[in-house]
């Protein structure tokens, strides 16, 4: 078996691959095993008709594409550990010469790795995220919890107001006439809910319960119902039920009900200290992705467009074996979304190629810093790997095998890069200006 490589544009490569006449010869006579009992050929019994009748019979041709089938990745596998590229993408074969007694030569264009051209990766400049929490978002979140903890209660003594749940009998007229689907019997309807035509809701506003309301609105222009948009309509309502939230006082109880804490101060203190654990977190993944976002954007590179493809593939297996977990096939999927999958493909490649340029620009900063992947360090993540699978560590290291080891120590070592250039960035006040920059600088 020999490989030739011939170096293309953007990155890509032709291999040229051979494999003998021997290794066709095994090839078509596997073919002819696969396939022989399922040919017919007069003056045998099905399955006992020698291989050079049936090519006769049938062509020699019969078998060359199973045996290509089979031939081709063994092949491939044998070229990739003498091809000295670091090959990026799954191959585009094309055969180019079959025909027993010759070697075999097909074809396999690839994507090779680009080359990456760091630009600033140390001390990269963003801005400083304001961790303050201030007494009105601690008021906000105790409100969320008041709310959640509320109760649903019917209203009689007064009439309706912003934000009431209620229930209501309506008929919609146009010039006096009522009009199809504009009629409505004991329809829930909460008061700035947003859910009818722009003015409706508000209108009911100060309706008492039992006593008949015209409501005036006008269709919008693009409202569904051509014969209705943009015409003035008369709604006669009547509320027949009004009922509101009640939400429990803010005291020391209430503390108790929805805390560890006894009183209300105490339950204050721990709810800032939670919405400051939250921001210090969003803050730390805005700096992580903002930091990336500058060093990819300094970097230069060209990514083939079958690099891109090949991690698209990906992800939508990815994708398809998430959703076969939750019980949903990727043909359900489609029908559900009605998406196609050529427009499901197309969504992700953005992201394809913003994964493909940070992790190419992460492994360039780890060759820089010289970043390795200590035995400590591998030890470290397969006795994660087996508390999440639930096996023992050597036996994650059994199935991992050579090629997922030097998988596990290349993820290592690209974490340990984006530590390091989050580590070593600028955090600066997002006010500050241009020139204050450029003084630092």
């Amino acid at each position: 078996m020999s490989v030739q490589v011939e170096k293309l544009e953007n990155n890509m490569a032709k291999l040229t691959i051979e494999a003998s006449a021997e290794e066709l010869e095994k090839a078509l006579e596997a073919a002819f095993q696969q396939n022989k009992k399922r040919i017919s050929l007069p003056g045998f019994r099905k399955g006992k008709a020698p291989r050079r009748m049936i090519e006769q019979m049938y062509g020699k041709e019969i078998f060359y594409e199973d045996a290509a089938n089979k031939l081709i990745p063994e092949a491939y596998e044998k070229a990739l550990e003498e091809c000295t590229e670091e090959i990026v993408s799954s191959p585009k074969v094309e055969v180019i010469q079959i025909e027993a007694g010759k070697p075999f030569i097909f074809t396999a264009e690839v994507a090779l790795k680009p080359e990456v051209t760091l630009g600033k990766y140390k001390g990269i400049k963003v801005d400083k995220a304001d961790l303050t929490v201030t007494d009105a978002e601690v008021d906000a979140e105790i409100d969320r919890e008041r709310d959640r903890n509320s109760r649903t209660i019917n209203v009689e003594d007064r009439p309706v107001k912003d934000g009431d749940m209620t229930v209501i009998d309506f008929e919609g007229f146009v010039d006096g006439v009522a009009f199809e689907g504009g009629k409505g019997e004991n329809h829930p309807l909460t008061i700035g809910s947003g859910t009818f035509i722009p003015g409706f809701e508000e209108a009911l506003i100060g309706a008492e319960i039992g006593k008949e309301t015209d409501v005036n609105v006008t269709f919008p222009e693009d409202y569904q119902a051509k014969e209705l948009a943009g015409k003035a309509a008369v709604f006669k309502c009547t509320v027949k039920e009004i009922r509101e939230k009640e939400l429990p006082e803010l005291d020391d109880e209430f503390a108790s009900e929805v805390s560890e804490f006894d009183t209300l101060a105490e339950y204050r203190e721990d709810v800032k200290k939670k919405l400051e654990d939250r921001k210090a977190s969003a803050a730390k993944d805005a700096k992580e992705e903002a930091v990336l976002n500058a060093l990819v954007e300094e970097a230069k590179m060209e990514i083939p467009e079958a690099m891109t493809e090949t991690r698209q593939r990906q992800m939508a297996e990815e994708f398809s074996q998430r959703i076969q977990a939750q019980g949903l096939s990727m043909e359900q999927y489609m029908q559900f979304t009605g998406m196609t999958p050529a427009a499901f493909m197309e969504q992700m490649k953005d992201q394809a190629l913003k994964q493909i340029e940070t992790r190419l620009a992460l492994e360039a900063v780890a060759a820089a810093e010289k970043i390795e992947a200590s035995d400590e360090d591998f030890e470290e993540e397969v006795k994660t790997m087996a508390e999440v699978y639930q096996m023992e560590a050597d036996r994650v290291k059994e199935m991992l095998g050579a090629k997922g080891t030097k998988q596990v120590k290349e993820d290592i070592c690209i974490k340990k890069a984006m530590e390091f250039v989050v580590e070593n960035a600028k955090e600066t006040k997002a006010a500050k200006s241009k020139k204050a920059d450029k003084e630092e600088a």
